[in-house]
Order: C-alpha cells, then sequence, then structure tokens
C-alpha cells in the first residue's frame, strides 16, 4: 500500500524569503519595501524619489534574488523538526515556483538546512502540478500546504480530495494576505509549526478525507 503523500510549499512554509528580499532591496538596490497593505505589487517603491517600482522591474528584483541571494534564507521556526517528524509518517515532497533551471539549487539550499526532500518547481497556478505529483506518487491520502490562497484555489479545483492547510510563517506579510480557509479553499489556517505539525499528522491518520 502506498504511504501518505505531503505536498508542501518553500518560501514562507519551510524557508523564511520576504524578510531577506527587504534586507536586500534596501542594502543593495536602493528599493524599500513596504508591505502595509495585501498588494505585493504596490508594496516596492525607490527609495530615492518614493515613486512606486513598475511590476516588471519587481519580477526583474525577485529573479535576481533567486539567482544571488538565496543563501540568505533561513528555515523557518520549527520547520526542520516538522519535517523530520513527517517523513516518519508520510512522503513529502517541495512543490515551488521558481524557473525550473532553479530545481537543483533549490533542493541543495533545503538540503543544507536539514531539509532532505525531492522538489518540483512550477510556475503559475499549482494545482494542475499537484495533480502530476499524484500520479507518479498515487499516495493513500495527499496533503497540500501552501502561504498563498490562490494556489489553495487552484489545488480545489483539480484535486478536491486533497487536504489543503494554508500557512504563512512571516508575520510581516501573513495578517495582510487572503486567507484561503475563510475563502473556502482550504481545510484550515495555521501560520506555525508547533500548532501545524499536530494538525499534518491528524490528517494523515484521519478515517476519512472531509
Amino acid at each position: 500500500m502506498t504511504r501518505p503523500l505531503i505536498v508542501s510549499d518553500c518560501d514562507e512554509v519551510l524557508l523564511y524569503m520576504v524578510t531577506h528580499f527587504r534586507d536586500w532591496l534596501e542594502e543593495e538596490q536602493g528599493v524599500v519595501f513596504d508591505m502595509g497593505g495585501n498588494n505585493f505589487a504596490k508594496a516596492l517603491k525607490h527609495a530615492d524619489s518614493g515613486k512606486a517600482v513598475e511590476e516588471v522591474e519587481i519580477w526583474n528584483l525577485l529573479n535576481l534574488f533567486f539567482d544571488g541571494q538565496m543563501h540568505r534564507q533561513t528555515p523557518v521556526k520549527g520547520a526542520v523538526g516538522a519535517i523530520a517528524e513527517l517523513t516518519r509518517h508520510a512522503d513529502v515532497v517541495v512543490l515551488t515556483n521558481l524557473k525550473d533551471f532553479r530545481q537543483e539549487a533549490r533542493e541543495r539550499q533545503l538540503s543544507e538546512h536539514g531539509i532532505d526532500l525531492r522538489v518540483f518547481t512550477n510556475q503559475g497556478p499549482k494545482g494542475p502540478a499537484l495533480k502530476a505529483i499524484l500520479d507518479e506518487y498515487r499516495p493513500s491520502r495527499a496533503i497540500f500546504v501552501d502561504d498563498l490562497a490562490q494556489h489553495h484555489d487552484s489545488v480545489s479545483e483539480v484535486a478536491p480530495h486533497v487536504s489543503r492547510l494554508h500557512l504563512c510563517a512571516e508575520p510581516m506579510i501573513a495578517p495582510h494576505i487572503q486567507c484561503a480557509h475563510e475563502a473556502g479553499h482550504a481545510h484550515a489556517r495555521i501560520d506555525d509549526w508547533n500548532h501545524a505539525l499536530p494538525w499534518l499528522l491528524e490528517r494523515i491518520y484521519a478515517d476519512n478525507d472531509d
């Protein structure tokens, strides 16, 4: 019989990203990051003029960060121990929205922090990518963990039988993002691993997927 499967995002779930991105922007790019609202695209402003950074340039900055600054990222509190425990009960893989050529770098980055997991890369909604992972693993049951509501929406449409946990461990953005649980696309919203781990273990051994 196949094992249960947990498919987890990386940034703000396993590794902190936004705070390190903010620090790098201010130190090296002359850009101020202020997540005062729920719109990431409006959070970046040029320090000298106060003007918003254009969306195309935001993507350029994100690519520069992942090209040369991934070493800045640190593990989310409790994530390393939680993943180690979960691997005793289920297969665990990472589904991250990075370009495919960064797959090995992400896998290596996680391994250096003691998180030795297979990494799948993706661009866009995660529902189809998750479905492909399910087709490969054919797990007895599956759980999806991600920090962004739109990915829970996508997974709920493509694979509604998958349990879905909305987890955003970064306090700087957690209060500002849309909640997938409130929207009806996730089964729970838990933003720290101390409480997420018991919930995940309960879902692994639950009698049904409701």
